[in-house]
């Protein structure tokens, strides 16, 4: 059954800054803690991101369906999974509470709450693996979501951890999450300059792999699960 558009907001809004504040409070943690060791800080990254994820989407997936990710929710609405009036909210929510988990972490490291990251991340290399990252996001939870959706929390989980090392971007994948670590001066950072190129790609890459996976797999299951991209009463919209 679909829950109160007020629950749902609130999910998306509370999972993400949580998510957030795992990917830079684990960022700064493993800078201070490797002594310089870029590949130790990464793989304290990595792991930390993605024991949050299935965390996360297994607490909040039932409420909202833990989209955590406009890109994701753009994608649903595209396909009735969720109503279109309902994105803007869900939208709102992701990027309120990118912000909220970045200054957590911040504040849980005795660092400013906002300061404008100076990390670099630019260039057709790392805009190129954004677009793939996110596509193969897009292709793991609308495959998932069909076949077997009590996989999709270690799906997603697994799949960005991966993505964190086989791609030049290490995998942001996620607007609301770009734009939150452009507030944050730390090993999570980007650029405020480099984000747009970024958020594009996403949008590209999840739209190739919607339409991708619409052709490859045409229908979902009379009920696909209530976990990241729940399937109910907004199909009869």
């Amino acid at each position: 059954m679909t829950q109160p558009l007020s629950k749902r907001v609130v999910a998306e809004g509370v999972g993400t800054a949580i998510l957030l504040a795992a990917i830079v409070g684990s960022g700064i943690m493993g800078e201070r803690l490797a002594a310089g060791n870029i590949a130790v800080t990464l793989l304290a990254n990595t792991i930390a991101t993605g024991a949050a994820l299935v965390a996360l989407i297994l607490t909040f997936g039932p409420i909202s369906g833990a989209h955590l990710n406009p890109v994701v929710t753009l994608a649903d609405a595209s396909q009735r999974g969720i109503a279109w009036h309902d994105v803007p909210f869900y939208i709102g929510a992701q990027i309120g509470g990118a912000f909220v988990g970045v200054a957590a972490a911040h504040l849980m490291f005795g660092l400013p709450v906002f300061f404008a990251s100076h990390h670099a991340r630019h260039g057709s290399a790392q805009v190129f693996s954004e677009f793939v990252a996110t596509f193969g996001l897009l292709v793991v939870i609308w495959c998932c979501v069909r076949f077997r959706s009590s996989t999709v929390p270690f799906a997603v989980a697994t799949y960005i951890m991966a993505a964190y090392w086989f791609t030049a971007s290490t995998s942001f994948v996620n607007p609301a999450v770009t734009l939150g670590r452009s507030a944050s001066d730390t090993f999570a950072g980007i650029r405020p300059v480099d984000v747009m190129p970024f958020i594009i790609a996403q949008l590209l890459g999840a739209a190739a792999a919607t339409v991708l996976c619409r052709w490859l797999v045409p229908s979902l299951p009379e009920e696909s699960g209530s976990v990241l991209v729940p399937h109910g009463r907004e199909n009869d919209d």
